[in-house]
């Protein structure tokens, strides 16, 4: 495979390509990041060499279409995107324009690519909205009901690559994804906050009492079971589409307890702030289908966590 990494700066998308330049090697990759806050280019310094890096956005056609011409390249992995909640109710217009309309550029080149092209489109679970405690998981052919602009935007961009599957018979698949994390996830983000704060002995912020839940997934595992749709042909084909999940789920309380016993920090740094408009109780999905396929995760929560914990100590 000749892959375009779209935000492959990024927390999920940088680590998709360390791993895949150490697993094929002689696989091109051309990375193409905008080098927004939430990207940081040398964490492809120990690939540097081996990739071609892109300053970009996915908005530009004709700089997407020229690289796809250039260097050959068979397959776009889009990680682009704003993800952020927080800042998607702050202001939802560059989630609009990254989630959706750069999803629509997409759309263009590859209609205008020759045949063979094909895109892997990274999405979140949280394009199903929330659950009760004791609802079942959410499985793919499940209607999107989703809850914050964040989500919606990344609803609105799958909707337009389901078109474009039906209209134009583009090959594309999509995954969602429950939370990841681990290095080199952006500081505002739940896991990093802890860890910044705890470290430097301030209070940690846990929205009302802590008791919403989340489906942790590291972010390595994440990159596998990506991996596994891209080497599965029939995956490509009426778009599909892919949960992945490593059905851990934990109360954000539970999260924050478990990286302060992995600092050697007191629970007493936390502190219970108003909760954030709209904020989903609960998130599971179904991950059953990519789990047939040969993949399931390998890294434990509390592993994955004093790895992420450990990552950061060396560099706050």
């Amino acid at each position: 495979m000749n892959l375009l990494v779209t935000g492959g700066a990024g927390f999920i998308g940088s680590h998709f390509v360390l791993r895949h330049v150490a697993q094929f090697p002689s696989d091109r990759i051309v990375v193409l990041d905008k080098l927004t806050y939430a990207a940081d280019r040398s964490l492809l310094d120990p690939v540097a060499d081996r990739i071609t890096f892109v300053q970009g956005d996915i908005g530009d056609v004709e700089v997407v279409a020229k690289l796809l011409l250039e260097h050959k390249l068979d397959t776009i992995v889009n990680f682009a995107a704003e993800t952020h909640v927080d800042r998607s109710i702050q202001n939802a217009i560059p989630f609009l324009q990254s989630n959706v309309v750069g999803v629509q550029a997409l759309i263009e080149v590859m209609r205008a690519a020759p045949k063979g092209l094909r895109m892997l489109h990274i999405s979140t679970d949280e394009v199903y909205g929330d659950l009760e405690d004791d609802e079942p998981p959410k499985h793919v052919g499940d209607a999107l009901h989703p809850s914050s602009p964040y989500a919606a935007s990344k609803a609105a961009g799958e909707m337009l690559l389901m078109a474009a599957c039906r209209t134009y018979k583009l090959p594309i698949a999509i995954t969602r994804c429950t939370n990841n994390y681990g290095p080199h996830q952006a500081g505002e983000k739940l896991i990093p906050t802890i860890i910044r704060r705890a470290m430097a002995n301030q209070p940690i912020p846990i929205y009302g009492q802590g008791k919403n839940k989340r489906d942790w997934l590291y972010v390595s595992d994440h990159c596998d079971a990506l991996e596994v749709v891209l080497k599965t042909s029939g995956a490509f084909q009426a778009c599909g589409t892919f949960n992945i999940g490593a059905d851990s789920e934990q109360e954000n309380i539970a999260v924050a307890k478990t990286v302060l016993q992995a600092l050697g920090k007191p629970e007493s740094l936390i502190s219970f702030v108003e909760d954030r408009p709209g904020h989903d109780w609960r998130y599971a999905i179904d991950s059953a289908p990519i789990r047939n396929l040969g993949w399931k995760p390998k890294v434990r929560f509390e592993d994955g966590i004093q790895k992420t914990v450990e990552w950061y100590k060396e560099r706050l």
